[in-house]
């Protein structure tokens, strides 16, 4: 959520930063505004709604030329989207201008303490009261990398902080605490971005900063220091995918573009898994093989579609391991004050590495002596930083909000965690193992042919526009597939959508089965402890109820096609690994029919690419 963007260089800082804020949109935002330093003062345009708005005001009433300058989307938390709470904000006497993701814990006692001398606020935010208090600061002497050292100290909360000073264009000033934010390093220019999609346009090469850290760019460079002004280096890294990976490539949706990017990302994910002598390798695991085969017990901790992955994680590693796994909504978990000792595991998923709950729950159980691991997509954020060890998914740009090749390479990066357990701790011979490789490094093939059956599923979806209730039913690992399909359709089409258990069906979900209601059915693989044949009774039980249902079922099962209206085919292959090929239909599914129903597929109503507040 909220997107940042800063820049300092030769070019015209408003074309770069608008630019940098257009890359940031699938972040999720309800306004945005853009600040720059012209002639001894800050020129600022702001508007609530899409950034379109933005564009417009600032066509209407064009800002002065600049080449230093900031720029923001908004998601609103403290006060709604309007125009006079979109940011930038600015100090009293408008010398300085600010921009903040995150939320300020003690604003309130902030926002009383400048009330009493005498500022009046113009906004509901917490950003504002920032903005006061970093002007005073410079105000009272010093530059503006200092005054931003000392109200970072004041500050209570999570927050990236950017700032310009309007007698100063030669630099733009950071903090971060809590939220992301990453440095692009240029050749005689630098910018800011809330990550690196902001910048890649100009530049590769990047800077990442750790905890209670103040950046400073100039054209010359880029200076880091801690909140208490002591200087330290921040870790370069050279950004692993370019501009054309950020466009849509003739597709309508980032979302669709990148559904079909998941044979590629998963492949991706599987690349230099395997040592010369067969075994497998996970090169970014730095827990030992010794510390890991001490491990009695995993908790995996997520949110949304990170949690789905979680669960199928809990089957295979149970499975394969032969030790106990918890999943855990991030969240809950510190609330509930959990067991944790230092044999245990905590497995923290996250595609952008800033999700917030996630982030405290590492932090408690590393407080508790637990190992973490994390599962992320994004190299330099905050999670992987903090945990003991992490495995990337390699999944390259994830625009869409809706998570689609994320999830599909965390289950992958989850199954190679499982495998790398069993084979550390000998639970599953090396041919048990290589089997299950050679199985994972079929499935982009597998996928390839799942999305040859698109036009078929769209046509699905648009004969179901008019639903206005959809179920998803599975088993086992199809279990969280059900769950996965039913918050995409929510996300997407604004749907009323549950996933369940097919075995609770009669436990009381049942009584929502109406006449012609579509039910979607994940039908697990033949052959596995009668859940297949459990499942087709339960898809009898919602058919007799005037269900409509849609299954997805492998090739060659014919015992199922009396009970489907609808039939789906899936790859075979086995129960643990179909959760890579049952939720792409589901994929496509929601994506069409929320295209049908005219709503926005990439940027979805109230929602966020990353949730960087509790």
């Amino acid at each position: 959520m909220c997107g940042i963007v800063g820049y300092v260089g030769p070019r015209q800082a408003q074309s770069v930063v608008v630019e940098g804020l257009r890359r940031l949109e699938y972040r999720g935002y309800d306004s945005a505004g853009i600040a720059l330093v012209d002639g001894g003062r800050v020129a600022t345009a702001k508007k609530a709604g899409k950034l379109a708005n933005l564009e417009k005001e600032l066509a209407d009433h064009p800002l002065p030329e600049s080449t230093t300058g900031i720029g923001h989307t908004r998601w609103a938390t403290h006060g709604p989207p309007t125009n006079a709470n979109a940011h930038p904000h600015l100090g009293a006497t408008r010398r300085v201008a600010l921009v903040h993701n995150g939320i300020i814990e003690n604003f309130t006692a902030l926002r009383t303490e400048l009330e009493d001398s005498g500022h009046e606020l113009l906004s509901d935010t917490d950003t504002e009261v920032a903005a006061r208090l970093l002007e005073l600061e410079l105000l009272a002497g010093g530059d503006l990398t200092t005054a931003m050292q000392a109200t970072c100290r004041r500050l209570e909360g999570a927050f990236t902080l950017v700032a310009v000073d309007g007698l100063d264009p030669s630099r733009v000033v950071a903090a971060r605490r809590n939220s992301p934010l990453v440095v692009g390093i240029g050749d005689g220019e630098n910018f800011l971005g809330s990550d690196v999609a902001a910048f890649i346009e100009h530049t590769r090469e990047a800077l990442e900063l750790g905890q209670d850290q103040v950046v400073t760019i100039t054209r010359k460079g880029v200076a880091v220091t801690d909140f208490d002004g002591t200087p330290v280096e921040g870790r370069r890294y050279h950004v692993d995918w370019d501009l054309s990976a950020a466009e849509k490539d003739g597709h309508d949706w980032f979302m669709r573009k990148e559904i079909h990017e998941q044979p590629r990302a998963v492949a991706d994910s599987l690349l230099g898994r395997r040592a010369p002598n067969g075994e497998l390798q996970l090169d970014e695991v730095r827990l030992s093989d010794e510390d890991l085969r001490d491990i009695d017990k995993v908790i995996i901790v997520a949110c949304g579609t990170s949690f789905y992955a979680g669960m199928v994680a809990k089957y295979a590693i149970e499975h394969w391991c032969r030790i106990p796994v918890e999943v855990e909504l991030a969240s809950e978990f510190r609330y509930r004050d959990p067991i944790l000792t230092p044999y245990t595991l905590v497995v923290a998923i996250s595609q952008s590495g800033e999700t917030a709950d996630t982030l405290q729950a590492i932090r408690h159980a590393r407080a508790q002596r637990s190992w973490v691991l994390a599962i992320c997509n994004t190299n330099g954020s905050t999670i992987p930083r903090e945990s003991d060890a992490v495995l990337y998914t390699h999944a390259g740009p994830e625009i869409g909000v809706a998570s689609t090749k994320g999830f599909l390479t965390q289950l992958v990066a989850c199954y190679l965690l499982a495998l790398y357990l069993a084979q550390v701790k000998g639970t599953r011979y090396g041919e048990e193992i290589a089997d299950v490789l050679d199985q994972l490094e079929a499935i982009p093939g597998h996928l390839e042919r799942v999305l040859e059956q698109r036009e078929h599923v769209y046509e699905l979806a648009r004969r179901h526009v008019g639903a206005r209730s959809v179920l998803f039913l599975g088993r086992h690992a199809g279990y969280p597939v059900a769950l996965e399909g039913a918050l995409k359709l929510k996300e997407l089409a604004y749907l009323h959508a549950e996933g369940f258990a097919a075995g609770e069906l009669k436990h009381g979900p049942i009584a929502l089965v109406e006449d012609g209601m579509p039910v979607l059915c994940v039908v697990p693989p033949r052959g596995r402890d009668q859940l297949h044949d459990k499942m087709i009774s339960g898809i009898q039980e919602v058919r007799a109820r005037g269900a409509h249902t849609i299954c997805l079922a492998e090739e060659g099962d014919e015992s199922i096609t009396a009970y489907a209206d609808e039939l789906v085919r899936l790859p075979r292959v086995p129960v643990l690994l179909q959760p890579l090929v049952a939720v792409v239909p589901l994929q496509l599914f929601a994506c069409e029919l929320a295209t049908v129903m005219g709503h926005d597929v990439d940027q979805p109503r109230n929602l966020a690419k990353s949730v960087t507040v509790e």
